[in-house]
C-alpha cells in the first residue's frame, strides 16, 4: 500500500515557456509562503515536468517567478532522485568538468553537450520549510546545476561557446516550437 500520494497526481500540467520567453532571462524571488498555494504549486511543477517528459522544472518555465524546483531524475549509477526544493542555491560543485548531453524543456528537441561539473550540492526547504541538503553526482549533478541555473535567470546554452552555441540557437530559431512562441508571446 502507497503511503504518499505520486508527486504531480493532484496537480494540472501547465503551458512551458519557451526560448526568448522574458520569464526565463530573470532571477527568481525567494518564497517567504510555505503555505498550500506553495504545495499546489509544486504539484503542477511534477504535472508538467512529466507532461512533457522531463527530469527537472524550475517555476519560472511555467511562468512563475519563484526559487523552486521539482526533479525526478537519475545518477549514473540508475538510482532515482525524487523530490523538490524550495529557495535552493547551489553551495557547491567540484569533481571533473565534464561534457555532457544537455537538453531543457524550454529549448525542446535540442540537446548539446554541456560542461557541468561532476558533483554539485544544493540547499534549500522542503514545501513546509524543513532545510534540505541534496547532493548529486552525475547526470543528477548536471539536473541540480542546470534547476539552480533556471531560477538565476540562466540556460544551458548560456554555458555553450562558439559553434556548439551557435549551432543551439540556429536550431531553436528553426524548430517548429520557435513560430508558436512568437506568436502566443511565450
Amino acid at each position: 500500500m502507497r503511503l504518499r500520494t505520486i508527486p504531480g497526481s493532484s496537480g494540472r500540467p501547465r503551458p512551458l515557456r519557451l526560448l526568448g520567453d522574458p520569464a526565463l532571462t530573470g532571477p527568481g524571488q525567494e518564497v517567504t509562503a510555505f503555505d498550500d498555494e506553495l504545495a499546489a504549486l509544486i504539484e503542477d511543477m511534477f504535472a508538467t515536468m512529466y507532461a512533457a517528459h522531463g527530469v527537472g522544472l524550475a517555476a519560472n518555465q511555467i511562468g512563475v517567478p519563484l526559487r523552486v524546483f521539482v526533479y525526478d531524475c537519475p545518477d549514473d549509477e540508475d538510482r532515482r532522485h525524487l523530490g523538490h526544493l524550495v529557495n535552493p542555491r547551489l553551495v557547491e560543485t567540484d569533481g571533473p568538468v565534464i561534457r555532457g548531453p544537455e537538453g531543457c524543456l524550454s529549448l525542446p528537441g535540442i540537446e548539446a553537450g554541456t560542461p557541468r561539473h561532476d558533483r554539485a550540492v544544493v540547499t534549500g526547504f522542503s514545501a513546509s520549510g524543513e532545510p534540505r541538503t541534496v547532493t548529486g553526482t552525475g547526470f543528477f549533478a548536471r539536473c541540480l546545476q542546470h534547476e539552480c541555473d533556471h531560477l538565476d535567470g540562466g540556460l544551458y546554452v548560456d554555458h555553450l561557446t562558439g559553434l556548439r552555441r551557435r549551432r543551439v540557437l540556429r536550431a531553436a530559431a528553426r524548430a517548429p516550437w520557435a513560430a508558436e512562441a512568437e506568436t502566443t508571446g511565450r
